[in-house]
């Protein structure tokens, strides 16, 4: 016998579970299917000699659209907010940031005149409509904004450190403005790691009825008899009246052939990550750097969540933000991390417990770019029951905000559809 499904979803990551939990209030049956062992995505965390290690840096926007929606489904989110400061860091001369009154009085970074036309610029961000913009690049929104070149700078470092994207000539000025509105206000490092908000999901899915199934794939997804029937990895079949696929594009025009072609062109955004937990910083007033001439960041995540069994040792990443089109020598890149910590934190490696080096992580499926939201008006694609979500799916938003918000509307659209 062939099983049978109201709806199944296939990735057990945000977007995927965010989903379940709301197309569990419905009377639907619902099955999630993960290809890993573990569920989280990207969202996972790793227990590793005692430390908590999110993939890479990661931070939740506390005035976000996901914020709103993740209260709505009762997730509780423990951490702190960092404090804003830190310092820039241009050709290895660092400078104050001028994130904070004090930062701004202090940094040798701006002359009186370029303090005077960043605070001008970050007063036009904090007001701005976004739509507004939805036809620049973020480079050409820059150009037409600052017109010194160190402003310029700050915003590209800004954006970066925002969405993670280093492509501003191919980048959507609406989306990476918008997140960078969202992070403005602030941000939160979550106690014991991002792994904790997809346990809390993947809970409260399950005590209301959510079936998971971990260490399936998803080969093919097909059009039969008006259902959907999907094969999996041991080419077992199952049948469904909706399919959510919370997959990455490539993924997807691979299990459903030519049937949908919907950014299966598109690039992902992609950086390198050096997580470090030591059991004390070298230079403990030092918690925070942005690279303006190189596309570099640093944090200690560690002082304001914790991070690690006895909450006493310092975790913290460095990162560096790929651009699409260069080659990446894995080598080089993890050198270059491990000396712009040894500029930060001198003599680091003395105090080392455990670290993990990736030389090239996927942050996100897609590059947003100009035009982007009108192929992504809906959650519908054009095979008839088969609904996306995920980093890449929303018109609007990337990273955690894309995936939470896609994930609820393509729950939402399945429920209305049903109502009819």
């Amino acid at each position: 016998m062939v099983q049978k499904w109201d709806i199944v979803i296939v990735g057990g990551g945000l977007a995927g579970y965010v989903a379940a939990n709301y197309l569990a209030k419905t009377k639907m049956s619902v099955l999630l299917v993960e290809k890993s062992k573990e569920v989280g995505g990207r969202a996972r965390t790793n227990k590793i000699h005692n430390q908590y290690f999110n993939l890479g840096p990661h931070a939740f926007y506390k005035k976000g659209k996901a914020a709103s929606i993740v209260e709505e489904l009762g997730i509780q989110l423990h951490g702190n907010s960092p404090q804003l400061g830190g310092v820039l860091v241009e050709n290895d001369i660092e400078y104050a940031a001028p994130f904070t009154p004090s930062g701004l009085i202090s940094t040798r970074l701006l002359n009186w005149q370029e303090r005077i036309e960043w605070v001008t610029v970050m007063m036009k961000i904090s007001k701005m409509e976004t739509e507004k913009v939805a036809k620049l690049t973020f480079e050409q929104w820059v150009g037409q904004t600052a017109k010194s070149k160190k402003v310029q700078s700050l915003l590209y470092g800004l954006g970066r450190l925002a969405t993670y994207c280093h492509a501003p000539e191919k980048a959507s000025a609406k989306v990476i403005l918008s997140h960078v509105k969202a992070v403005l206000g602030g941000v939160i490092y979550v106690d014991g790691g991002w792994q904790t908000i997809i346990d809390q999901l993947q809970n409260k899915a399950v005590i209301s009825g959510v079936h998971v199934q971990t260490h399936t794939t998803v080969k093919q997804i097909t059009p039969v008899n008006g259902h959907l029937k999907l094969t999996l990895s041991k080419d077992e079949e199952i049948l469904a009246k909706y399919v959510i696929c919370t997959t990455g594009p490539h993924e997807l025009a691979k299990m459903v052939s030519e049937e949908v072609s919907l950014f299966a062109d598109s690039t992902a955004v992609k950086g390198a990550t050096l997580d470090v937990a030591l059991s004390q910083l070298p230079n403990p007033k030092r918690l925070f750097a942005i690279g303006l001439s190189d596309p570099l960041y640093f944090a200690v995540h560690s002082n304001y969540a914790r991070l690690s069994e006895d909450g006493k040792s310092a975790v913290l990443h460095v990162f560096k933000y790929h651009h699409p089109d260069e080659h990446i020598d894995s080598k080089k890149v993890q050198i270059e991390l491990e000396q712009f910590l040894e500029m930060l934190q001198p003599g680091w490696q003395r105090y080392v417990i455990t670290s993990r080096y990736i030389p090239q992580i996927i942050v996100n499926q897609r590059l947003p770019q100009v035009g982007d939201e009108y192929k992504l008006h809906r959650s519908k694609t054009e095979l008839r029951g088969l609904y996306i979500a995920g980093d890449w799916a929303s018109p609007h938003s990337i990273l955690a905000e894309g995936a939470i918000s896609s994930g609820k509307q393509a729950a939402e659209e399945i429920i209305q559809k049903e109502m009819r």
